[in-house]
């Protein structure tokens, strides 16, 4: 039986380059190619053996294949802009520094994001899948950028920024867990437990009043 697995290409448009970025390393790294278009093809040498010689082959092969996936993953438009590159990581970096910009622009972004993300606290209106998902937006978009949260920090920024209607049930996970061993998934799913009841509780307080 053939398992194998036909990925297909996602197109670059030109207002979806994150999303477009983190696909393709996917499709990069199935193939086994991901290393080729981040380090490009090192020079033959001259005296270089004949198993060097098949080896440098076999890498320019794999960089023509991750140079045609660009051509196939980006629209009329963006693909004006790597017509003339002649590796894959040569395209690779001009849509890099065209969609996702220089080293100031970068810096410029990320410092937005971390404000965005100091910043942010569940609303009232909020439920706590909204809530996650906005924090999960944040720290995935400064990863593009550079910048890593660990599980640890994200589980206690979504503990520290919860409406104060939470404010029991922060104190019951942080005295029954052991917030460095817990996930975002975990923490994410007692809350919603919590919230689940809390609704329940006004529901049924509401059809005795009425």
């Amino acid at each position: 039986m053939n398992r194998s697995i036909q990925l297909s290409i996602p197109v670059l448009d030109g207002k979806n380059y994150n999303r477009w970025c983190a696909q393709m390393r996917v499709l990069y790294d199935y193939h086994e190619l991901l290393g080729v278009v981040e380090n490009g093809v090192a020079d033959l040498a001259e005296n270089a053996t004949e198993a060097q010689i098949n080896t440098h082959r076999e890498m320019k092969k794999k960089d023509k294949k991750a140079l045609y996936f660009i051509h196939q993953g980006v629209n009329d438009e963006v693909f004006e802009k790597v017509i003339g590159a002649t590796s894959s990581k040569l395209a690779w970096d001009i849509l890099m520094t065209s969609f996702k910009g220089t080293d100031r622009v970068k810096k410029v972004k990320l410092q937005t994001l971390r404000c965005q993300y100091e910043l942010l606290q569940m609303e009232a209106s909020e439920t706590v899948t909204e809530y996650t998902s906005q924090i999960l937006s944040l720290t995935n978009q400064m990863k593009i950028y550079g910048e890593e949260h660990t599980e640890q920090a994200k589980v206690e920024k979504i503990l520290r920024a919860l409406t104060p209607r939470f404010g029991h049930v922060v104190v019951s996970i942080e005295e029954a867990h052991d917030l460095s061993a817990m996930t975002v998934d975990e923490v994410s799913g007692t809350l919603q437990a919590h919230e689940q009841r809390m609704n329940e509780k006004c529901i049924s307080t509401d059809e005795k009043n009425t």
